[in-house]
């Protein structure tokens, strides 16, 4: 029998870049394909369903400075010097990336050796590091149906296959939305990544007491907090007397956003696409300060659909959130229509759809 063809994966050591490849990993093994790798340590922590996982040292450009310039350059050099390597060793058909500096020295090593590659935009902007490759790579896939700052050259590389969701979220798009009830408990799930959850910390319960003693009454309240802001949220909803669990990180966070009413969170491509196929109305606050507004972009694309409502940091205060909360907490067909409208922007088959793009480019 013919052996099973490599798929090299390249990722970020983050939930935001791995989930989708973890995905894509699940819908190319049903294919008959053997899955390996290529990531930086942080990776550690995520157990990957992968034959092997290569460590590739790179760096992503935190400054304009010489020093930072210099540091960056000589860690992607010796990044793509070891890709180059390591390609040569496992031979892949094809190499799958999905942004961030730590997908550049596999891509670009892919490149130089002639092997067919992938890139897989998750935002509605397109990033640096994936600027880079774009020229590069064989085939670009896109999470959004538009990308706001592709070069009109490379239009005719481009496929839409949607953003990839792990497993978990595809059950958890199982489960219908259901209203609140008149006067019956509202459901709020609050979290933001490891850089969004302080504000979320800061701002929510405020908004929370604002909202008087019977709306609190209502809540049921589960929100990720950061260890070093754990306490003092706990603490505040404990004051108000709200029911709350609270906790660094939930392993079973695609059942949590299902089983809630409403969504407060950051707008990061896999939050999006995990709200939108789930089909959860949502409060989407977007990071600032990134350089290329690529969360910004995301929650214009659910907000326009009608299935989130976008507010920037800047706007997000405990008075606003609290109006927003008890505005929709207040006309449930509001809710239900949101959860419809996000449903509908959703891509639960954006898995297949890039794994068939991926191996129709690697000529299998």
């Amino acid at each position: 029998m013919p052996a099973a063809p490599l798929v090299l994966l390249a990722a970020g050591g983050t939930g935001g870049h791995l989930f989708p490849a973890q995905a894509l990993a699940d819908a190319l093994r049903k294919r008959g394909a053997e899955i390996d790798l290529a990531t930086d340590t942080r990776a550690a922590q995520f157990k990957f369903p992968a034959r092997a996982v290569h460590v590739i040292p790179s760096a992503t450009l935190r400054g304009r400075d010489p020093v930072s310039l210099a540091r960056t350059g000589v860690l992607l050099t010796l990044g793509t010097a070891k890709a180059w390597a390591m390609l040569g060793r496992v031979k892949p058909a094809v190499v799958v990336g999905f942004g961030g500096y730590p997908t550049v020295p596999p891509l670009f090593a892919a490149a130089v050796r002639g092997i067919p590659s992938v890139l897989h935009e998750q935002n509605g902007v397109m990033g640096r590091a994936n600027r880079l490759l774009a020229s590069r790579v064989t085939a670009i896939a896109t999470g959004f149906r538009t990308l706001t700052n592709l070069d009109a050259a490379l239009r005719s590389k481009v496929s839409f296959t949607g953003n990839p969701v792990r497993r978990e979220v595809i059950a958890a798009a199982a489960t219908p939305y259901a209203a609140p009830a008149p006067g019956g408990k509202l459901r709020l799930l609050v979290f933001g990544g490891s850089q969004g959850a302080r504000v979320m910390a800061e701002i929510v319960p405020k908004a929370v007491e604002r909202m008087g003693a019977d709306w609190r009454a209502r809540l049921r309240v589960v929100q990720q907090a950061r260890g070093e802001d754990l306490e003092a949220v706990r603490t505040a909803y404990g004051k108000l007397g709200v029911e709350a669990e609270c906790a660094p990180f939930f392993a079973d966070l695609p059942d949590r956003m299902a089983a809630a009413h409403l969504i407060i969170a950051r707008s990061g491509a896999s939050t999006v696409a995990e709200l939108s196929a789930i089909g959860r109305p949502a409060v989407l606050v977007p990071l600032p300060h990134s350089l290329d507004q690529d969360q910004f972009v995301n929650a214009a694309a659910l907000a326009d659909a009608g299935g989130a409502i976008r507010i920037e940091q800047r706007d997000f205060t405990p008075d606003r959130l609290a109006a927003e909360i008890a505005a929709l907490a207040g006309h449930p067909d509001r809710l239900s229509g949101m959860a419809a409208a996000a449903r509908a922007a959703g891509t639960t088959d954006a898995a297949e759809r890039l794994a068939e793009l991926v191996l129709q480019v690697a000529g299998i």
